[in-house]
């Protein structure tokens, strides 16, 4: 039996044509080599397994080659292969180094592939920057790395850059399709197409998944094989729950919903996957973004039929509610509850949120049109009312003073239910008018002086309480005076007491006049003329007085070097 050989090393290209999806640097990579134009060092940076190392070992290949008359077998004596991660030192470089200084025996240049360069130190790079910048005429240094970033910009300015992007899902297909028929195996479409969407853009993941559903199947690769092994959501999920997220059966999506869970999928997972059907399904509106849905014929067609069904504000508004909702599901506590929520909302937007918004607005309309259709009949009925009463029957009452409320109230007891009448709404605003009267009426009531200062200290201790200590202090220097028409004379110590009062007034007047009943209460505030028992001492009124008391002070003073003034 033969020993195997996994399918990226066994169909792993010796040549530029057979590279999948770097067709703009295969291209340059062989110009150069035909036009003789080659620069001394290549730095080849991009994802893992999209042929950075393959490409390098075809240059180093196809440079020897060129000029030769036939093929040589020996060429691989010119290509030295450096793993920068186990040889990251400076004593690595320096053997690296010594080793350029020596010629090919054959072929025309020795060709040092360096992988993952990124990983050599800050030393090792400085050692290795002369030599990079002028090598020998037979030296080329191709370097490798997927993290470009990670490069000292010194490295970067003497290398010819080369960046390798992702492969297409497609590229990917197609070459699992020619793998798949180089050894034989039986296979569908929709299942290739799923594992190159799982490798994420790189051809060896893709290879080597390939070979692990391969022997999962028995030569026989199906998608529902690929779906059971890799544990991935079916895109039948996604296609039913948008079906019944456009026709609004909660119970189905729902139920849905619990047979994903149940079959050991994450909810992010789910809302994550949904939100990339509706985008797909958002992506086949316009022909020009078709090319952008990387699917099978035969699933394009599924989706541009489910896409025709979609109006584009709701898949633009459900987008945004499966973005908001994979958000919000790290910190989430019931996680179940929120991805139901979303999915509710997301049924409801073609429903209820349109229709509501509509039914608002006719309600709100029919209200409005028969309330004026309301108001012309009663304005109508009235009139005729009216017209009656101008009859024989009516002239009298009229004569002798009937009003029209009498004659309206003469009416059926039918009509006073369906209409309103006039008379109820005179004496309606004629009862409102009496009534703010009574509440506009100024209250006049008698009270003693005695009365007065009990409510003036309850002021104070009102006040205080509220942290209005100054106004307090103000309102309890003096107690007030009674004078004629319910006047109160306040007495203060000075103008910043009557600047404190003047701003609180209002509050002052409220509190005295509900309290003694009296709207007519006024305050008159005056300074009193004994200000000098209330003046405040200076410090040098206090020592002066102190002094009189002891005169040692006058000692201390003058040896501590004090001013009674500070």
């Amino acid at each position: 039996m033969n020993d195997f050989i996994v399918s990226a090393r066994k169909y792993r290209p010796t040549s530029f044509d057979a590279v999948v999806g770097q067709n703009s640097i295969t291209l340059t990579l062989q110009n150069a080599i035909e036009s003789n134009q080659l620069a001394q060092s290549f730095l080849f940076c991009g994802p893992r397994g999209v042929g950075k190392t393959t490409c390098a070992r075809i240059f180093a290949k196809e440079i020897n080659q060129f000029n030769n008359d036939s093929e040589i077998d020996d060429f691989s004596f010119n290509i030295f292969e450096l793993d920068a991660a186990s040889n990251n030192s400076v004593d690595d470089i320096r053997n690296l180094t010594d080793q350029v200084r020596v010629p090919p025996q054959t072929g025309k240049y020795k060709v040092y592939i360096i992988d993952e360069v990124h990983m050599l130190s800050q030393s090792a790079f400085n050692a290795f920057l002369k030599t990079l910048e002028e090598p020998p005429k037979h030296a080329k240094f191709i370097l490798a790395t997927t993290e470009k970033h990670k490069i000292i910009p010194t490295i970067l300015s003497r290398c010819q850059i080369f960046d390798f992007k992702r492969v297409t899902v497609s590229d990917i297909s197609n070459h699992l399709s020619f793998v798949a028929s180089k050894e034989n195996i039986k296979f569908e479409p929709e299942a290739l197409n799923l594992i190159a969407q799982k490798s994420d853009g790189a051809m060896r993941d893709a290879l080597s998944l390939f070979d692990r559903l391969v022997s999962f199947s028995s030569d026989n690769l199906t998608y529902e094989k690929v779906i059971e092994h890799l544990n991935i959501l079916d895109y039948e999920y996604y296609f039913n729950i948008t079906e019944s997220l456009l026709n609004n059966e909660i119970s189905v999506i729902l139920d849905v919903f619990n047979q994903i869970l149940v079959n050991g999928f994450d909810g992010q997972e789910f809302i994550n996957g949904l939100a990339k059907h509706l985008r797909d399904l958002l992506v086949v509106k316009n022909k020009e973004t078709l090319k952008l849905l990387e699917k099978s014929d035969l699933l394009k067609e599924r989706y541009l039929e489910q896409s025709s069904l979609c109006d584009i504000n709701f898949l633009i508004e459900a987008l945004s509610m499966c973005n908001e909702c994979d958000i919000q599901y790290k910190n989430a506590n019931n996680k179940r509850l929120l991805v139901e929520l979303c999915l509710i909302q997301i049924s409801s937007i073609g429903h209820f949120s349109v229709e509501k918004k509509k039914s608002k607005k006719f309600i709100a309309s029919e209200k409005l049109e028969n309330e004026k259709i309301s108001l012309n009949n009663m304005l109508i009925k009235n009139e005729v009312s009216l017209d009656k009463g101008m009859s024989v029957k009516n002239e009298a009452s009229l004569d002798k003073g009937m009003s029209v409320s009498a004659i309206l109230n003469e009416k059926s007891p039918e009509m006073k239910s369906k209409t309103i009448s006039i008379s109820n709404f005179l004496q309606a605003n004629k009862d409102l008018s009496e009534e703010n009267i009574k509440i506009t009426k100024k209250r006049k009531r008698e009270f003693s002086e005695e009365e007065l200062v009990v409510v003036w200290s309850d002021l104070i201790n009102e006040i205080r309480n509220k942290g209005k200590s100054n106004l307090a202090i103000a309102l309890g220097a003096n107690e007030p005076e009674l004078k004629q028409d319910f006047v109160i004379d306040i007495t203060l110590i000075n103008s910043s007491q009557v600047e404190i009062l003047e701003e609180e007034e209002y509050t002052v007047l409220n509190f005295l006049r509900e309290n003694l009943q009296n709207d007519y209460i006024t305050i008159i505030k005056r300074i009193t003329k004994d200000v000098k028992k209330d003046m405040l001492y200076t410090n040098r009124d206090k020592f002066n007085k102190m002094l009189k008391d002891n005169h040692h002070l006058q000692r201390l003073r003058i040896e501590l070097g004090l001013d009674p003034d500070y």
